[in-house]
């Protein structure tokens, strides 16, 4: 079911990077849909400060952002999809002209593409190539209702809401979110719930099972084991009652019944290593739960990130799992970057330079495509072998990682 969105935004112009980062992050954990975070100056080196700022942000949160920046030309908005970004917004009143939204919409899409318009711009009245806009400077009543039902698009209101009323604003046909800056260090998920009390259809973390139908122990307790949400590391094992899950879901962050202490305890609430939740799942017999966080900092009392660091006993095996084999390989790539050894190849490449490196991969691709050719695929494994260990020597060379790989083809899904 479509639900409307709540959208913080945050003006990127004058602001200190570590503020913008700062303020991106309480928002993911505070429950936000997406980000808008913009920056329309048209000065080049403000421009290009901004767009590492955005893909720090992009490197820090697991919601999708919006970025707006002034396009000048296309490159302008390719640049900005590269850090991340999952829709651009291009600002109508400094848009030098309209056949660079169609050129951008008909490279990225037209649901990839909004436009930002001022409320006093008949905007019902002109074609704009894109699915959505995102409409500020309102005032809710008839007359914005009645442009919004004309305009036949969706449409993303921006407001500070020192006017209008988030309820009003959301109520309204065609409008799918509000973006504000209104809830800075605020619970946004009480205000989701809210929402939904007052019967719009928002985005809440609610639990499709109550607690009662658990299977707990004569305490009425059920474990809870604890997983890295990005990589599937169990962190931990801790126990939960009705009240502790209820409070979990009410504010997003993992909360306990400490079994020692007869109490509940947030995680994180004293160290501040918080676990932001991000999926929780009951097994086939409904007794155990599973939840996997975002992890702030360490799970374990000890300073280990994960409380399982104790190896009992071990077979030898091999790890074939791509994810953790990739990721190996490029960390050590990356020590070998920071800390050179005498007689690395590695280090030759590094040494010799980006331009080393681009033939390397350029060699390694074409014997890709000869191995390819042959009818047994053995010797086309270990091209393709090759070519993925230059390829991330040359990730590591231009500050790449595969977080920044991954999330892009996410973004691609």
């Amino acid at each position: 079911m479509a639900y409307k969105k709540i959208i913080p935004f945050i003006n990127g112009e004058n602001e200190l990077t570590s503020n913008i980062i700062r303020m991106a992050e309480e928002y993911c954990f505070a429950g936000a849909d997406e980000l808008f975070l913009y920056n329309y100056s048209k000065i080049e080196s403000e421009r290009e400060e901004f767009l590492s700022v955005l893909k720090e942000v992009g490197r820090r949160i697991d919601i999708p952002f919006l970025a707006g920046m002034y396009a000048g030309r296309f490159e302008d908005v390719k640049k900005t999809f590269y850090t991340g970004a999952d829709r651009v917004v291009i600002k109508y009143e400094i848009c030098p002209s309209e056949a660079l939204i169609k050129e951008a919409v008909g490279r990225f899409g037209s649901d990839k593409i909004l436009i930002e318009v001022d409320d006093e711009v008949p905007f019902e009245r002109i074609a704009f190539p894109v699915d959505t806009l995102l409409v500020k400077h309102v005032d809710a009543g008839v007359p914005l209702e009645m442009k919004i039902q004309a305009c036949r698009k969706q449409i993303l209101i921006r407001d500070s809401l020192l006017r209008n009323d988030l309820e009003d604003l959301l109520r309204l046909q065609g409008v799918v979110g509000v973006s504000t800056n209104y809830f800075e260090k605020r619970d946004l998920l009480k205000i989701k719930r809210q929402m939904k009390e007052a019967g719009i259809e928002v985005n809440t973390f609610e639990s499709a099972i109550p607690f009662s139908d658990f299977k707990t122990d004569r305490d009425g307790l059920v474990p809870c084991v604890v997983q890295d949400y990005r990589t599937g590391q169990v962190l931990m094992l801790a126990y939960m009652n009705e009240d502790s899950y209820r409070a979990t879901c009410d504010t997003g962050r993992m909360t306990y019944y400490s079994r020692s202490r007869h109490e509940l305890w947030c995680k994180g609430e004293t160290s501040g290593h918080f676990q932001y939740v991000k999926e929780l799942s009951l097994d086939c017999d409904g007794d155990t739960l599973l939840a996997k966080v975002h992890q702030i900092g360490a799970a374990c009392h000890t300073g280990s990130y994960s409380c399982f660091f104790r190896e009992l006993a071990k077979m030898d095996y091999n790890d074939t799992n791509p994810l953790t084999i990739l990721e190996e390989d490029f960390q050590t790539i990356m020590e070998r970057k920071a800390h050179p050894k005498e007689g690395s190849y590695t280090n030759y490449l590094f040494t010799k330079g980006i331009d080393k490196i681009l033939k390397k991969c350029g060699e390694e691709a074409s014997e890709i495509i000869i191995a390819a050719k042959n009818p047994e695929a053995e010797e086309l494994k270990y091209e393709i072998a090759d070519f993925l260990y230059h390829m991330m020597v040359l990730m590591a060379e231009c500050g790449l990682t595969w977080e920044d790989i991954t999330r892009e083809l996410a973004n691609r899904r």
